[in-house]
């Protein structure tokens, strides 16, 4: 696998589009690759933040933006910690670092958006198979750092199912589901950093594991994705505690 980080201005909120900074900066997209795009710059296209002016505690944006939270009183750092689009993830996703004075807010809607993306890459770049992903950074219990994780995917299989395959001493696997989206999105918030790297793309080359598809992911596919908290195998933590849900 081959990763190569996409240099760019500094991205603020301004009459700007995904677009303007794709045509800049993206100069080549080879076959069988995957453009990877961070949720933030999306979003700051988008117009999705709000300026962090004091009148606005995060803490209340959290509780708006998502699916279920725990309140802030439940952690010694204050922090919220949410579950968002089948996430979990502290703060459901919003951040200051790089926002130069704003929240910066999920994208609002990162499928349709990472549809989008990859049509415009095919067309512009002429390309039949490509792949395209909005990723963002995420804690892991027990573990300190941050890794990434794929926020949306088009263009390529997220799951590489083994159950019924046979392993190496021809027993068939019961549970093994290789997640490919977050695994290349884990590998790609890796190499574009957190910090001043300003680096807010990637371009994935040399993937052989990665199956491409010429359609967008179906319903199907998306929801195979994620687990029900009742059947995640975690559901022991998950469950024993008081989730609230977001504001309407």
């Amino acid at each position: 696998m081959k990763i190569t980080p996409i240099k760019t201005d500094k991205i603020t909120p301004k009459n700007h589009t995904i677009y303007d900074i794709l045509d800049k900066f993206v100069v080549d997209v080879p076959e069988n690759s995957i453009l990877a795009v961070t949720s933030k710059i999306i979003s700051i296209c988008e117009g999705n933040v709000i300026k962090n002016d004091g009148r606005i505690l995060k803490n209340n944006l959290v509780k708006d933006e998502a699916d279920l939270y725990l309140p802030p009183t439940e952690s010694k750092y204050n922090y919220c910690l949410t579950i968002k689009n089948n996430v979990l993830l502290p703060t459901a996703g919003i951040d200051e670092s790089n926002g130069n004075g704003y929240f910066i807010l999920w994208p609002k809607d990162p499928q349709k958006t990472i549809n989008a993306i990859r049509k415009y890459l095919m067309e512009r770049f002429k390309l039949k198979n490509v792949g395209a992903m909005i990723t963002d950074s995420k804690t892991t219990p027990l573990r300190w750092g941050t890794t990434g994780v794929s926020v949306a995917h088009s263009g390529f299989k997220a799951l590489n199912d083994y159950i019924g395959k046979p392993d190496i001493f021809g027993v068939k696997m019961q549970a093994t589901k290789a997640n490919i989206a977050d695994a290349v999105a884990v590998s790609a918030v890796l190499c574009m950093g957190e910090g001043q790297e300003q680096t807010p793309m990637a371009l994935i080359e040399d993937l052989p594991f990665v199956k491409f598809q010429k359609n967008n992911p179906t319903k199907k596919e998306l929801a195979e994705l994620g687990i029900g908290m009742e059947d995640d195998l975690y559901a022991p933590l998950l469950k024993s505690v008081c989730w609230k849900k977001k504001k309407e």
